[in-house]
């Protein structure tokens, strides 16, 4: 397949702003992400087989040193042996598995919010492409597999595109991009004869995203905060899917990433008290290393077999019960009292009494309203029920909110 000229300009993209989530004990700045160069040999980009005839993405890091994560044979297309699959990869690779761990990046601008990226079987081959969100944008083609073959494939990137990771005020997070300039990629490779015509956007709100099934939902602008800051994403379709059901680890998956909007989370860093490992989440899984962070700084999800269950919804009373951890987690870590205050008057619900987290329920409906009843109408919180996507993300970004404003309350008392 021949490499095409970028199909759109981006100078009127908007980067994202994340000024309304840092709560250092310094003032507040706009800031955006920014990215960092990456050694190019030790990242790679995977298609994966799963199903009858389909493949998703996986992008891995090696990390120096340590055992090979991946071997290479062959060519047109080269095949590769993920050996992550048949060891204990924690500390020797980092992986990515979804939209929340890799996006686009031109020229500066990071494109997540506008696309999504996919494997697309084409003329013999897989083709990276991304998928634009919405019908104001063309579709961008960022390489291929360069042949067709069962198995897991490499995926070979066209010139003018290389691997960065995301960064933030100088930390480097575990988001890798795509990133290409339009100078690069249209000064190499093969050009086609007729390129496609360049296309201008189409002036669009790009601070949100552009999800199909949420203009009529009520928790719409805490769920486009949540994808802003990268807690929460869509799926190909182009929906959210808002009543489906939040996994354990998906719901400790997101917590972890919330509490990366703060501080630097260190994955590999020694746990800070001795945990037993869940007998149900083995060290190969995608949120191994996550769940055993959480373990050993706030969590208090499980079994009294210790297993965790992690592919069952959580209810909403857990996922209440596990904001209150995560809030006073991060006010320890901003030096804040430990101790929730009560914000606002808790909602007297009907259906709480003699539940096990009821004290919770209504202590966390008195902080930030972060409790609050099922459809945010009535007297019914049904903490029995199971916690939906577009909830689990209202609450955590209401947690993130309610301790950022506490900090900045707080440093500027300091100041005084």
């Amino acid at each position: 397949m021949k490499i095409s000229t970028l199909p759109l300009k981006l100078a009127t993209l908007a980067t994202v702003t994340l000024s309304s989530l840092i709560p250092f004990n310094t003032p507040v700045k706009a800031s955006t992400f920014s990215e960092t160069e990456v050694e190019q040999s030790q990242v790679i980009a995977i298609a994966r087989p799963y199903g009858e005839g389909k493949y998703d993405l996986l992008v891995i890091e090696q990390i120096p040193g340590k055992q090979a994560c991946w071997a290479e044979n062959g060519a047109s297309p080269v095949l590769v042996d993920p050996l992550l699959l048949k060891f204990d990869f924690t500390g020797i690779c980092r992986r990515s598995t979804d939209s929340n761990g890799y996006s686009i990046r031109v020229d500066g601008n990071d494109l997540g919010l506008d696309y999504l990226l996919r494997l697309v079987p084409r003329d013999g081959e897989l083709v990276l492409v991304g998928t634009p969100r919405s019908g104001n944008y063309s579709e961008i083609v960022l390489g291929s597999t360069k042949g067709l073959a069962s198995g897991f494939m490499k995926v070979q990137l066209y010139s003018g595109w290389k691997f960065t990771k995301r960064t933030y005020q100088d930390k480097i997070l575990g988001h890798f991009y795509f990133s290409g300039s339009q100078a690069a990629i249209a000064g190499g490779g093969a050009m086609p004869e007729n390129p496609p015509a360049t296309a201008t956007p189409v002036a669009t709100n790009n601070a949100s995203p552009s999800f199909v099934d949420i203009s009529s939902n009520i928790y719409q602008p805490q769920i486009e905060k949540a994808v802003q800051i990268g807690l929460v994403s869509g799926f190909d379709d182009n929906t959210f899917r808002p009543e489906q059901a939040v996994t354990r680890e998906q719901l400790i998956s997101m917590a972890v990433d919330a509490i990366g909007t703060v501080y630097k989370v260190d994955l590999e860093a020694s746990p800070q008290r001795d945990v037993i490992a869940f007998k149900d989440v083995d060290g190969s899984r995608w949120s191994a290393k996550k769940i055993k962070w959480a373990q050993s700084n706030f969590l208090n999800i499980g079994n009294p077999n210790n297993t965790l269950q992690p592919t069952e919804s959580i209810t909403r009373a857990e996922l209440v019960d596990t904001m209150r951890r995560m809030a006073i987690h991060l006010r320890n870590k901003l030096n804040l009292p430990e101790e929730l205050p009560q914000t606002q008057e808790p909602v007297a619900f009907s259906d709480i009494s003699n539940n096990w987290a009821e004290g919770t329920i209504t202590q966390m409906s008195g902080y930030c309203g972060i409790a609050s009843p099922i459809g945010e109408k009535g007297m019914k919180f049904a903490p029995d029920s199971k916690a939906t996507r577009d909830y689990t993300t209202s609450v955590m970004v209401r947690v993130l909110e309610c301790v950022q404003s506490e900090a900045q309350q707080a440093n500027q008392q300091s100041q005084r």
